[in-house]
């Protein structure tokens, strides 16, 4: 049962590590001052392969809710999260990301009944300072529309997660991920088409290889097992695990875009992976979740 639980979280962790992913991506690989086509390129396309793989659609009241799901997850927090990419250098635009997991603490004690320990909430002020010595340390000029971009992309992820758990799942994982990345990205598209207008100039093969990985791995496939985490494990749980998108950007920039990477940020890193660490160990030694139908009766 342990085992499984822990390959469980190692597939859900995919997900941020990917999405660690797209910082380095959007700013090397992405046509500059696009922010919602970046976003509408990534979810509309990664949605309707997976409704293509499928062949389900939604019936009855799910048609709102994944409306509603596919804004908070994927097209409000899409859009605020490349125009945080945008404006904020390397892991800077996941500073306020490091507040997640508290936020969907609150969020899931209130309403999923998730107990709230000091455990959880310490582990979460924990992340969150060691997010922002990563930031901090960083040589990089703090925009305020990139970080309150990236604060109301956190608050969007974090009310989704909530949700998606007590909602559940009411059809195979492949087409519940499919119908929010296609709410998502037609919610997008108006948008895109008012702000930016559609592109004068045509895609470069670099642009068009950052978009398909983007759309291909770094949602279609990154949803879904971030999706599958969701309906598997307390939403206080996966909520940690985004901690490790901001840890992975930071580690890119090192590696990749050679970024100075000093002692405190290490630290940072260190502190940021010791508290997943330890909600991980202490949910899984506490056994399996509730699911999210039975929590009213579990109570």
């Amino acid at each position: 049962m342990l085992s499984n639980r822990l390959l469980i979280v190692a597939t859900a962790a995919l997900a941020p590590i990917l999405w660690g992913a797209t910082y380095l991506t959007t700013t090397t690989l992405l046509p500059e001052d696009r922010p919602l086509l970046a976003a509408f390129l990534r979810a509309l396309p990664a949605g309707v392969l997976l409704l293509v793989l499928c062949r389900r659609f939604p019936r009855g009241e799910w048609w709102g809710k994944s409306w509603v799901l596919g804004v908070l997850n994927i097209g409000a927090f899409f859009a605020l999260l490349f125009i945080a990419a945008y404006r904020l250098p390397g892991g800077v635009a996941a500073i306020v990301g490091g507040l997640q997991p508290l936020i969907v603490a609150l969020l899931a004690s209130r309403v999923l009944h998730e107990h709230l320990t000091g455990r959880v909430l310490a582990s979460g002020a924990a992340g969150a300072f060691g997010v922002s010595l990563i930031v901090l340390q960083s040589q990089a000029r703090l925009d305020a529309i990139g970080v309150l971009a990236a604060a109301a992309g956190t608050v969007c992820m974090a009310s989704g997660i909530v949700l998606s758990k007590k909602w559940g799942q009411p059809a195979p994982l492949l087409a519940t991920t499919a119908w929010q990345l296609i709410a998502g990205g037609i919610t997008l598209l108006p948008l895109l088409l008012v702000v930016e207008g559609i592109p004068t100039a045509p895609l470069t093969g670099t642009n068009i290889m950052g978009y398909a990985f983007l759309s291909a791995v770094g949602t279609a496939f990154a949803y879904a097992v971030w999706f599958r985490g969701i309906g598997r494990l307390p939403a206080s749980t996966i909520a940690f695990l985004g901690l490790l998108s901001p840890v992975v950007a930071i580690l890119l920039g090192w590696t990749i875009a050679g970024e100075r990477l000093t002692a405190i940020q290490v630290a940072g890193v260190v502190i940021v992976l010791g508290s997943i660490v330890v909600v991980v160990s202490v949910r899984a030694r506490g056994g399996r979740a509730v699911p999210a139908g039975r929590l009213r009766r579990a109570r």
